[in-house]
């Protein structure tokens, strides 16, 4: 099918929000690029994302809602549900996590029903059948047939009001139920609404989810006087009622009298600041109740928005698949501001936004690999709002978003990727803001000390016990510090460039030459035990976020050039690569959801594989990069419900498939770079804000005709396999033969992309030769022992010597040399350091030996608790006395959390022995709402029922998150003590504090090892 499109230039304007939007020139009103957007694509599988309605950058996200609980469920549709709920307001576009569902309205006939019901039985409830036959949904628009009601739902949106049209049958007791105590995978705090006309009814829902503290208050107008109104209040149903409140979740029945086909209209106004702000958006968005105008106006706003690609040629299922690729790359991140320009801040308090709009839901781990470098070429003002967003929350919060959701910081996923989308749109001249207050703030979240960093920076390394998923961290750590390096350098700041270069580089502290991967080790240099490249570890858990080995193996987007290096050059850099793909597809844990979309270990449905295919062009054999992104495009992309082979994560995956369909991807996100790949259309044009149009032109192309044989730009050879932003900003054509033949193009030498975290040109200035003295470390299995232990010191480097204490004193080289194993038979603080043949000496190691009564799996010492073990933070039945310490690591498996109540654990020795002192281990990770204990008291006891108190020690609570460690709390007993029984209780510091992000909430508390010395 060959689309006949007229060039277009558009330039996007911004009036008042980023998805108010006009054309400057004048367009083609007969194509609708819309007509090949499909919503369905990603509802089923594990795609994640909602049929709804939504404009481009909407706060509102108007969808049906089929489940509320699960993974499958995050945005509250799935494609294998034939029930639905109802219709709210807010949702999550193909997220790995749930939350939202705000606001929800099911009209209903007949019994009135306050609760859902259940997909098994919905006549327990609310819920209607439909039949997915006769549901419809394009951009802008949704509709289906309440089967059970005879009700038809129609939805659309602007971008702060969904609108409703709910069409009844005849009825003398119709209904729509508004639910406010409904949502996704989160709890209402505080609900309320109050009936303020005939016709009105506003009210609150404030919740707390992966938001941990969400506020949404709405404004709803209906195009029918309510007949009546009642109310529910956990389950209490009320008459005639004019105002509710309830912490969990209130309900209102809106009472009508309906003709037959009679349309009843709903609009539906939206705001995180206050009702008021609600009503301002709806007066300005939707003044009358005239449905069909609202829909052919987001129809319209879409429209201009995907007109901004044009391609021309390709087969329907391709046009679809690449338009609603677009289409999802434009849903988030979502305004979050009302039309007066205020906005709620990451401190809670209310701002007005000056020069921008604000917006929420960064997906940031997810969408700085390339939906954001979309955006640099077809929504620069927006993405510069984005940017702004992400500066004003700095300057509210004191941190760049990670993963921020409504006004909250989830922390969710790792690095810190807001650098990369700042600093690529600042290379690229993009600067709609002020370049040094952005600095700062990604300085900021470099020297951050949390989540690894301090190790990173001071180390070189983030060990695997001190924090998970190390070995993701460190290599994506690596990559934001060459973000941080190059606006340094652009703004002449030259010992920030050389520091932040060097770090750049710190991805080659943990590739293991012996096994050829990237992989953990301990802080003593230790590689980690039974290495397996295919073993997956989840987010918080292992040594890898979302993956293994193989997915991580690669990444090092700002010096690929040095990553292959390392594996031996380009020959057996490209060779590894293919064996990614030979190797068995297999996920070893069926708990890992993300690790999808495989061929061999790579896996397209999850982010850390989405650049691997382009390094082939590094290694000289672009052809390689060619028939595999073929194979991606043709295998994991379809036009049906399961169309995405993972998490449709915000646009990502969307994005990716934007860029490839087009023939390019930008493997490093920010230096301004595409790697070319394999155009699918015969031509492409982009229409840039700035007038110009860039073309991608193969007009062989096929499924066969896959492979580059010579490439043009603008009449001249071009033979690079790369091409820069600057090229196509500038306009022009770019001009591809292709064969079903596999050729040289590419593969010269000269031709090659390039890749360097420290330029060869730079590298006397920066390379810092200075070797790095891992610190000594024990053999020992444990640090506890009973009676008497041998110490063994050893290093990791060849060639050093260690000196060593046993008097808890520093070590130097005026101490004991250690040349052999030693005995202790006393709890005892060893402390050791290694120095090289030049004088370079590591830092301290110190091992605290305890000669202590544990669990060696005979019956005493026992254990007893006055809590239920958590799933999820469980060290075992005697995790508490089994002689091993937990790590600074909370999903380490050798921890036990708490929450809600006090600690008591009672240690039986069995008989009474003699006890000299008492120690616990609490972890201190306030980031993950994990505090230490407000105070701590330990006892004694005879006979179990008497005890006597031999010490307490108190904590003062921070004002602000201090760094991640592990603190043990001691007490001395009284010379001479016996007792069978020892007590140790711990009080929390109840609830978060009033400066943490989820203040009000429980705290937790995670306990470690109970230590008992003779």
């Amino acid at each position: 099918m060959k689309l006949n499109i007229p060039i277009l230039s558009v330039l996007i304007m911004l009036v008042g929000c980023s998805s108010q939007i006009k054309t400057t020139t004048n367009t083609s009103t007969s194509l609708k690029y819309t007509q090949f957007v499909d919503p369905f694509i990603g509802t089923d599988g594990h795609g994640h994302t909602f049929p709804g309605a939504t404009v481009p950058f909407g706060m509102v996200q108007l969808s049906p809602d089929t489940g509320i609980e699960g993974w499958d469920w995050c945005s509250g549709y799935h494609a294998s549900d034939s029930s639905v709920m109802g219709f709210s307001h807010t949702h999550l576009s193909g997220t790995g996590g749930g939350d939202y569902g705000d606001i929800l309205l099911m009209p209903t006939v007949g019994e009135i029903k306050t609760e859902p019901g259940t997909k098994a039985n919905p006549d327990e409830g609310y819920r209607s059948r439909f039949d997915k036959a006769e549901e419809k949904a394009s951009a802008g628009y949704y509709s289906v047939n309440l089967k059970d009601y005879g009700i038809q739902a129609e939805l659309t949106s602007t971008t702060r009001v969904g609108v409703h049209r709910y069409t009844f049958p005849k009825s003398d007791d119709a209904h729509i139920i508004l639910d406010l105590k409904h949502g996704i995978s989160d709890s209402p705090r505080d609900t309320w609404f109050e009936v303020t006309s005939e016709n009105e009814i506003v009210g609150l829902r404030k919740s707390s989810g992966w938001a941990r503290d969400q506020y949404v208050y709405f404004v709803a107008q209906f195009s029918k006087p309510f007949a009546s109104v009642a109310g529910d209040r956990e389950g209490e149903l009320l008459e005639n009622v004019k105002k509710l409140e309830g912490e969990k979740g209130v309900k209102a029945v809106l009472n009508f009298n309906t003709e037959e086909n009679e349309p009843i209209v709903v609009k539906v106004a939206i705001s995180a600041v206050s009702v008021d702000g609600a009503r301002k958006n709806l007066n300005a968005e939707v003044t009358d109740f005239d449905f069909d105008r609202v829909q052919k106006e987001a129809e319209r706003t879409w429209n201009t928005m995907l007109s901004k690609i044009e391609t021309e040629g390709g087969s329907k299922e391709q046009n679809t698949v690449f338009y609603t690729a677009l289409y999802h790359s434009m849903i988030a991140p979502n305004v979050y501001m009302d039309v007066d320009h205020q906005y709620r801040g990451m401190d809670q308090k209310i701002h007005t936004a000056t020069g921008f709009t604000n917006h929420t839901l960064f997906s940031l781990w997810d969408t700085f690999r390339s939906t954001h470098p979309l955006f640099t070429l077809v929504a620069p003002e927006q993405n510069n709002d984005f940017i702004k967003s992400m500066i004003a929350k700095y300057e509210q919060y004191g941190q760049l978003p990670i993963w921020e959701l409504s006004a909250n910081e989830t922390g969710t996923m790792i690095g810190f990727h807001s650098v990369p989308v700042i600093v690529d749109a600042f290379l690229k001249g993009q600067t709609n803001f002020d370049p040094e207050i952005a600095y700062e703030a990604i300085v900021a979240a470099a020297e951050d000390e949390d989540r690894g960093l301090y190790w990173f920076n001071k180390e070189g390394f983030i060990p695997r016990e001190k924090e998970s998923n190390s070995v993701s961290k460190q290599v994506e750590y690596a990559y934001d510090m060459w973000c941080v390096a190059q606006m340094a350098k652009a703004l002449g700041k030259t010992e920030d460039f050389e520091k932040y270069s060097k770090r750049a580089t710190y991805y080659k502290n943990l590739f293991d030459a012996e096994t050829g991967f990237i992989r953990s080790k301990d802080m003593y240099g230790v590689w980690a035990k039974d290495f397996d490249p295919m073993a997956i570890s989840l987010l918080g858990a292992g040594d890898y976020t979302e993956g293994n080995a193989w997915h991580y193996n690669f990444f090092a987007p700002q010096d690929v050039n040095g990553l292959m290096a390392l594996h031996g050059g380009d020959e057996k850099f490209a060779k590894l690569i293919d064996e990614m793909f030979l190797q068995e597809a297999v996920n070893d844990n069926h708990m890992a959801h993300d690790v999808t979309g495989l061929i061999g270990q790579y896996a397209q449905g999850n982010e850390p594989s989405h650049h691997v295919i382009y390094l082939y062009n590094f290694a000289g054999q672009p052809w390689k990069t060619q028939e595999r992104i073929r194979q991606v495009m043709n295998e994991m992309y379809t036009a049906e419900r399961d169309g995405l082979s993972g998490n449709e994560d915000c646009g990502q995956m969307s994005a990716w498939y934007v860029y490839s369909a087009m023939g390019f991807y930008p493997v490093n996100p920010a230096n301004g770079e595409y790697i070319i790949g394999s155009p699918i259309f015969p031509k492409v044009t982009i229409h840039m804000d700035n007038g110009n149009d860039f073309v991608i032109e193969a007009p062989k192309t096929s499924d066969e005709a896959i492979y580059i044989q010579s490439a043009k730009l603008n009449g001249e050879n071009h033979p690079m396999t790369m091409i820069t932003h600057e090229q196509i900003e500038k306009g022009g054509i770019l001009s591809f033969d292709m064969a079903t033949a596999k050729s040289d193009w590419g593969t010269a030498l000269e031709a090659r992309p390039t890749s360097f975290a420290i330029l060869p040109s730079e590298a006397d200035q920066i390379t810092d030769d200075e070797p790095y003295i891992f610190r000594p470390y024990v053999t020992n299995e444990s640090l506890i022992f009973n009676a008497e232990t041998t110490v063994e010191l050893k290093n990791v480097i060849d060639g050093v010597e260690i000196f060593y204490t046993l008097d808890g004193s520093t070590p130097t080289t005026n101490s004991t040399t250690y040349t052999n194993p030693f005995e202790v038979t006393s709890s005892t603080l060893v402390k050791a350091i290694a120095v090289d043949t030049d004088g370079n000496t590591s830092a301290v190691a110190d091992f605290d030996f305890k000669n202590a009564y544990y669990n060696t799996g005979d019956t005493f010492p026992s254990l007893s608790i006055n809590y239920k073990k958590h799933p999820s933070y469980y060290s075992g039945t005697n995790g508490l006395i089994d002689g091993v310490y937990a790590s600074d690591n909370l999903r380490d498996g050798k921890w036990d959390g708490i929450s809600g109540q006090n600690f008591e654990a009672i240690v039986d020795l069995g008989d009474a022995k003699s006890v000299s002192n008492i120690s616990i281990g609490f972890l201190e990770n306030t980031g993950s709402w994990v505090f230490l204990p407000k105070e701590v008291i330990f006892s004694v006891s005879e006979d179990g029922e008497n005890f006597t108190e031999v010490g307490r020690t108190g904590t003062d609570m921070p004002n602000n998150h201090p760094r991640i460690n592990v603190r043990r709390f001691a007490q001395a007993t009284a010379e001479g003590t016996n007792a069978r029984y020892i007590k140790v209780e711990a009080v929390p510091y109840m609830k978060l504090p009033a400066w943490h992000p989820g203040a009000g909430n429980n705290t937790w508390m995670f306990t470690d090892e109970i230590v008992i010395e003779e």
